[in-house]
């Protein structure tokens, strides 16, 4: 019994410092150690690349959003990316041309990153920055975002995501997304990011190559920056705004993309593991990245260690219910919709869905899966 003793309160342990310890270091650390950003009203050249894909739909609101940003026009360069698009997107936006949008469209279809490429190489500005179609700027969006690179430092920048449904309210990934901005905070405060939001981030050029087109180019670009001993930082002026999926199965199959190619990036990137070369960062990968993709093996451990223990220990039976209902609950919110709603449901179902596209995520890799071609959420 002292086996899954041990296993059971060594996994508990484990997901609670995935999920709060770390914020709470941080939060101790922060106390104590703080590295400001020296931003400033800088105007530089920027590149605004957008990447699509069969956005037909949405690419002329995006277009419009992206002409009506408040900063030079002769310091912008607005282009987009198609990723060899087989509907009328192209069209759309070749009828910009005379607003100054540039199409760079891949020959065949590799992905989002590839498509990025070849943007990156037919552009030519200072900083770069990437959006997504489903995401909208405020009019001072582009302007906000270049001021941390007045800090030499920087090597790249994250919006701050707002995400809401349909309704516009909170969902229970909202209340997660809160806890990611926090989280992003109190690393910029203390050190750098781990990782960018890939709706809406941008970077200095001298960290954009070489360009991975095989990576996922949000936390590929971030790990660029730290090997070039620059940072990442998160600007709380720069907001992307971005609506919830409607459908939860594409919202599942979305965040097993992400995790997977998260995965495949931080696979490749191992010796950043290494705190005699890369200092407090090595010890922020692994406890941001590493640990919250181990919690879904840890909260198996806690499982099946209470069933054991259960047969023996009254308190471990009660715990067991506890789990039990826990995983009840998840389910009927997200399978039956019988709960109300609020986040005292929701966030059960969201913190299982999430585990579980990492369990998912996992076993495709080991399979030998990549994810290279991208299919954009529709919002």
């Amino acid at each position: 019994m002292w086996f899954a003793e041990w296993v059971f309160w060594g996994s508990l342990i484990f997901i609670f410092y995935a999920y709060a310890g770390y914020v709470l270091v941080l939060l101790i650390l922060s106390l104590f150690r703080s590295r400001p950003i020296v931003a400033g009203d800088i105007q530089p050249m920027v590149s605004f690349i957008i990447t699509a894909y069969n956005e037909e739909a949405r690419i002329k609101e995006k277009i419009e959003n992206s002409l009506q940003q408040q900063y030079p026009g002769d310091r912008l360069e607005i282009v987009v990316a198609s990723d060899c698009s087989t509907d009328r997107t192209d069209e759309i936006v070749r009828s910009y041309e005379s607003s100054g949008v540039r199409l760079v469209r891949a020959p065949e279809r590799r992905g989002k990153e590839a498509a990025q490429k070849l943007a990156v190489a037919e552009t030519r500005g200072e900083v770069l920055v990437f959006s997504d179609v489903a995401t909208t700027l405020p009019l001072q969006g582009i302007a906000n975002i270049v001021k941390p690179f007045h800090d030499p430092t920087v090597g790249c920048v994250s919006s701050v995501d707002r995400f809401v449904d349909a309704q516009g309210n909170l969902s229970g990934e909202g209340a997660y997304v809160k806890y990611e901005m926090l989280l992003r905070r109190l690393e910029t405060r203390v050190n750098t990011l781990v990782g960018l939001s890939g709706s809406f981030f941008a970077a200095r050029r001298s960290v954009c190559s070489p360009w991975a087109d095989d990576l996922q180019s949000d936390f590929n670009t971030l790990l660029n920056s730290m090997k070039r001993g620059l940072r990442g930082v998160s600007d709380s002026n720069s907001i992307g705004y971005y609506k919830n999926l409607s459908d939860e199965k594409k919202e599942y199959q979305r965040k097993v993309r992400t995790v997977l190619r998260g995965i495949a990036v931080f696979m490749r990137s191992l010796p950043m593991l290494n705190p005699f070369r890369y200092g407090m960062f090595a010890w922020q990968l692994f406890s941001h990245k590493l640990c919250r993709w181990l919690v879904p093996f840890a909260m198996i451990g806690v499982l099946g260690a209470n069933l054991v223990l259960a047969t023996q220990f009254p308190l471990y039976r009660a715990v067991l219910l506890g789990q039990v209902l826990f995983y009840a609950t998840a389910v009927a919110y997200a399978v039956f919709h019988w709960m109300p709603q609020s986040s005292l449901f929701r966030l059960p179902s969201f913190f299982v869905l999430v585990n579980l596209s990492i369990l998912d995520a996992w076993m495709r890799y080991f399979r030998g899966d990549r994810v290279f071609r991208w299919e954009p959420s529709k919002r």
